[in-house]
């Protein structure tokens, strides 16, 4: 690996430092690097780092240990995606909470066009099942991804039946790339490695501990471009990422089950406060999706005027923030993007003559639909 994904590891490894951390580390200093080569007076500057925190940066510890997961990813003949890298998938790059870092093994595309989130409770019925594999048999034709968590019960149904239907799927794991979780699922993670893959934040060797299962419900979301809740309890993992597909602004369905049953509970209860959309067939999901079967990609109600082959990433950032909501304050799309102010303006400028933005009262923007 490169000296980069060396610095961005070992960044990770820093104890104190999370995702959000990292983003502004790497918007002060200029790249992982030029973070460990910064001297302390200019570490303590960055917003939300102390002197304990600055300390602990620029003790040799974390780019030791950091050779030490290069080594188990070579071992797993799998990657380290940084969020500036282009592989890094791009549905989570505008997202405030994503994981700054992200290893991957498998043949997968992590920006495939079209994405589905299956998820449900560990104790699936078979009518939970029966549901899961109407679905992934009817979104087939259409090349949609399925991601989901690997889990007992509905997670480990959508991945079976994406094999079975020859479609790949993306696992979503709380635990190290070589700690499969539930260790009986190792067979289907080996299939999946050659018709999609196995996806987490933690490093090699990291066991599942609880705090981590809702870290990787929001990963599930955030790649999902809806997400369908199978059955789940009242309370659960499936609702967790049923909350965080709204917040990141998601199509969300929920399947209705019977009344009084117990893993009916959570599907109803997301219909009943309009969390969630009532799922009663494969069709419900495709025409919200407006996916078709003449085009390789979603094709939304509001879509985007072609993009030139120039585009640029940044470019493309600012996009891609500005086509989740009606408008964004260029502050906000400042501290998103983690594009300096000056460097953004130059951005927008250049995308409004365009045609790609427009600019609002208030030093607000929004896309151009066409």
């Amino acid at each position: 690996m490169s000296t980069d994904s060396h610095h961005q590891i070992a960044l990770t490894l820093v104890p104190g430092v999370g995702s959000i951390l990292i983003r502004q580390l790497i918007s002060y200093c200029g790249s992982a690097a030029d973070v460990f080569t910064s001297p302390l007076a200019r570490l303590m500057k960055v917003p939300g780092i102390g002197e304990v925190t600055a300390r602990a940066i620029l003790r040799p510890d974390s780019l030791k240990e950091a050779e030490q997961v290069i080594k188990r990813l070579e071992k797993l003949n799998a990657t380290a995606l940084f969020y500036t890298d282009k592989a890094y998938p791009a549905r989570l790059k505008t997202l405030y909470d994503a994981p700054a870092l992200l290893y991957f093994q498998g043949t997968g595309n992590l920006n495939a066009p079209r994405t589905i989130g299956l998820v449900g409770t560990r104790q699936a019925t078979d009518y939970g099942r029966r549901i899961t594999h109407e679905i992934v048999e009817a979104v087939a034709p259409l090349g949609v991804h399925v991601i989901s968590g690997l889990a007992y019960g509905i997670d480990i149904a959508a991945h079976r039946a994406s094999l079975t239907h020859n479609l790949p799927t993306i696992g979503v794991m709380a635990s190290g790339l070589d700690v499969i979780y539930p260790n009986v699922h190792q067979r289907t993670a080996a299939e999946m490695l050659v018709q999609g893959g196995l996806l987490t934040e933690s490093r090699p060797g990291t066991k599942p501990d609880a705090h981590l299962f809702p870290a990787r419900n929001r990963i599930i979301a955030g790649l999902s471009d809806t997400v369908v809740v199978v059955e789940a309890a009242a309370k659960g993992g499936a609702l967790i990422t049923a909350e965080y597909a709204n917040n990141y602004h998601r199509e969300v369905f929920a399947v209705p089950g019977q009344l009084n049953q117990a893993f009916s509970a959570g599907c109803n209860k997301l219909i009943r406060e309009n969390k969630a959309q009532i799922y009663t067939n494969p069709k419900d999901i495709i025409e919200a999706m407006n996916w078709d079967q003449s085009s390789g990609s979603a094709s939304r109600t509001k879509t985007l005027p072609t993009l030139p082959l120039s585009i640029t990433e940044e470019e493309s950032q600012i996009l891609a923030l500005l086509r989740q909501v009606t408008d964004l304050h260029v502050d906000e799309l400042s501290w998103k993007s983690q594009i300096p102010m000056g460097r953004l303006a130059s951005l927008l400028l250049t995308l409004e003559f365009q045609g790609f933005i427009r600019s609002l009262p208030g030093k607000k923007y929004a896309v151009v639909y066409s």
